[in-house]
């Protein structure tokens, strides 16, 4: 007899929908799997016989042939052991068709016929949705991301008999209420008022968030520059409610979010060791996965010690620091995720970290400063907007005890500024200053004939490319918000090329 039974897998960051196919006919006793299985697929054979058998079930001692189809789309994953289990149970008469054909079923077995969880519940439960399925079934665990989708029963399940009884009619669940998409919290981290001295970096930073620009952070070891990088995660505005779903599938997808957490209300924060692979940072894989520059969709990336990573992990930023997304192909297809994160770096100006430091001598050559510097290529550079020396914090800012701003107090100036620029470019599709292309640049950063001036120079005794003229606009602009000036000064264009000049005179 044949049935099938409705299941989803993930492609990339999208969910689609898989008829599990299975036909049971006389003959020699096999299971068989077909429709590009990978090995985990493969190995469902063994999971769901033993699941169907610990159960108190009859497993047909008979030829199965289960077919997923599409079959030209490579499957991987555990995720189809339930609906192979069911599948089988409706091809021998256990159930009956009509009652499962409306659900989707999702899950992996264990030996022992419990329901264990698997990664992508919120992106198969959205092509649920699209599919027009009556409800979705799947691993309690999985349940609270996926009940997110509004309109589609989800029902979170814990073993197979209970599956069963409930496409049976024989046993009640109440679908999985939707959790409540509470967004908008700042992440706990290093409060801005616990930093002592470093106000131009503290500004700095404030810049950055309020324009979602990449920044640099140069100095010696102990001037705090991790602390900042931390801190900065408690000044960036709350996300919105799409920003959070398209992080939460990221996460999703790649089975990171925790079953109290169904739903990110925090940005992310990415922070990589610098013996990580280019495949680890914009992912890869046989099949493509997200790589850590996804992970922080709408979030921070944090490179410490940035020329100790690999020059050519390095350069794999160029795509994604430019165009907002990255494109992994592989022989299989092609797959495109997205990755607007702000980039934030930490460096030492030499390899012993003293050479811009006026307390301790450096013992580094300059042959060893040059080599060491040029680990960070210069076109890397030039995607960075805010290039910032953090010198070591003397001991009088350390003991004094002057009033700071709060994290709060930042934070609301950075939401007031990023308010403006939504407004400002709801008509241009970007979000914030940072994605602002060579055309919007024209319209709306114009400059006076001082400012243009002051430019000029900067360009011309610095040295600065035509991106580096783009990033200083970029800067500019956000200094203007956070001024709430609708048009750029030229004390507005000083600061930012500011930012741009420390990076020429500590790294060449």
């Amino acid at each position: 007899m044949l049935a099938k039974v409705v299941s989803s897998a993930v492609y990339g960051l999208d969910g689609y929908l898989v008829d599990v196919e299975v036909d049971i006919a006389q003959g020699l006793p096999m299971f068989s799997i077909v429709g590009l299985p990978d090995l985990a697929v493969k190995e469902s054979r063994d999971r769901v016989r033993a699941a169907i058998k610990n159960t108190g079930l009859n497993f047909p001692v008979k030829k199965i042939t289960v077919n997923l189809a599409p079959a030209d789309v490579k499957k991987e994953g555990s995720a189809f052991d339930l609906p192979m289990a069911i599948g089988i149970m409706v091809a021998e008469g256990g159930l009956a068709p009509e009652r499962v054909a409306p659900y989707v079923l999702v899950g992996e077995l264990s030996l022992d016929g419990r329901v264990r969880p698997v990664r992508g519940g919120l992106p198969m439960a959205l092509a649920a949705k699209k599919g027009g399925m009556r409800g979705l079934i799947l691993p309690r665990e999985n349940a609270s991301e996926a009940a997110i989708v509004d309109g589609l029963p989800v029902y979170g399940v814990e073993t197979l008999p209970q599956v069963i009884e409930f496409l049976d009619g024989r046993l009640a669940l109440e679908p999985t209420a939707s959790p409540n998409p509470s967004t908008g919290a700042a992440r706990e981290g290093d409060d801005f008022g616990d930093v002592k001295g470093q106000e131009h970096a503290k500004r700095a930073l404030e810049v950055a968030a309020a324009g979602g620009h990449n920044i640099l952070l140069v100095g010696p070891p102990g001037s705090g520059k991790t602390m900042l990088a931390r801190g900065l995660m408690t000044i960036l505005p709350g996300m919105t409610l799409d920003e959070a779903l398209e992080s939460t599938k990221i996460h999703s997808v790649m089975g990171l979010l925790a079953a109290d957490t169904p739903l990110l209300a925090t940005r992310p924060f990415q922070s990589p060791h610098h013996t990580i692979s280019d495949a680890g940072l914009i992912g890869g894989g046989q099949i493509p996965k997200p790589g850590e520059v996804s992970l922080a969709h709408h979030g921070v990336l944090f490179l410490d010690e940035l020329p100790e990573f690999k020059r050519n992990v390095l350069e794999v930023l160029r795509q994604p620091l430019e165009q907002g997304r990255v494109t992994i192909a592989r022989s299989a297809g092609s797959v495109t995720y997205p990755a607007q994160f702000m980039l934030v770096a930490a460096m030492n100006p030499c390899p012993c970290g003293y050479f811009t430091d006026r307390a301790r001598q450096c013992v580094c050559t300059p042959t060893q400063i040059q080599r060491y510097r040029s680990r960070v290529s210069g076109p890397l550079l030039d995607r960075i907007d805010i290039h910032l020396e953090v010198p070591a914090v003397p001991f009088q800012d350390l003991a004094a005890d002057r009033p700071r701003d709060e994290s709060a107090t930042v934070r609301a100036r950075v939401a007031r500024a990023r308010a403006l620029q939504q407004d400002r470019y709801k008509a241009d599709g970007v979000f914030c200053n940072a994605q602002l292309r060579p055309r919007l640049l024209k319209r709306h950063c114009e400059i006076g004939p001082e400012s243009r001036r002051l430019i000029e120079l900067a360009m011309t005794k610095l040295g600065l490319s035509a991106r580096a003229y783009h990033r200083i606009l970029k800067v500019a602009r956000t200094i203007a918000d956070l001024d709430d000036h609708d048009r750029l000064s030229s004390a507005h264009v000083s600061e930012a090329i500011q930012y741009r000049s420390l990076d020429r005179r500590v790294i060449p």
